[in-house]
């Protein structure tokens, strides 16, 4: 049974809420500073919709949308907060029950905060809830090769690398190959306390 599932989760330095369409005017100002550090790793936009960057209103729409994933199940998006600024994203997405119970875990960080360990300690608290409150038993995190600083993350983390996966996502415009990184709630018991030692406590 799925326990209650909290709005608002904390670790040692950053917070991970649900993003509002009052978070806009940050948001927007750190992903246009970060346009290149961070499209080039991000599925193309479509020129057919409105740029969720510029255009308040496309913002909000996607808030909600990530509301009703919410309240549905099926996803779990969150703004990475630092001394109460927006700074990144961590997400749940493809949230699968049955006899999957996974989720696919994806981050981004300000490159103005990029090498802190921001990005480990919120995966860790997102780990912490997609096992603990979730009851989820795998996540997955996918990392195009020469994305070295996505990469870290998972290492510093010692995610398991269940290999490469040739052509898997088409990012900016051309199909990637991505390294697959995985951790299992069996994983999660086992280090559990040294995850929160290091990363939360």
């Amino acid at each position: 049974m799925i326990r209650q599932v909290p709005v608002e989760l904390r670790g040692r330095r950053v917070t991970l809420r649900p993003m509002v369409s009052q978070d806009f005017e940050q948001w927007r100002e750190v992903r246009r500073r970060c346009r290149t550090w961070l499209t080039r790793w991000e599925p193309r936009a479509s020129p057919d919709h409105p740029d969720v960057v510029e255009d308040h209103r496309a913002f909000s729409a996607r808030c909600s949308a990530r509301d009703r994933e919410r309240q549905m199940g099926s996803g779990y998006g969150f703004g990475i907060f630092v001394d109460g600024r927006f700074a990144g994203e961590i997400n749940l997405n493809g949230v699968q029950r049955g006899a999957f119970q996974n989720a696919y875990v994806g981050y981004w960080i300000d490159q103005a905060r990029a090498g802190r360990g921001y990005t480990p300690e919120a995966a860790v608290v997102a780990f912490r809830f997609a096992f603990e409150n979730l009851d989820l038993h795998r996540l997955q995190i996918a990392v195009i090769p020469r994305n070295t600083a996505s990469r870290r993350v998972a290492m510093k983390l010692d995610l398991r690398d269940e290999g490469t996966a040739v052509r898997y996502l088409e990012i900016d415009g051309t199909w990637e190959d991505h390294v697959r990184y995985a951790i299992t709630s069996e994983d999660w018991a086992e280090r559990r306390e040294g995850y929160l030692k290091q990363w939360i406590l």
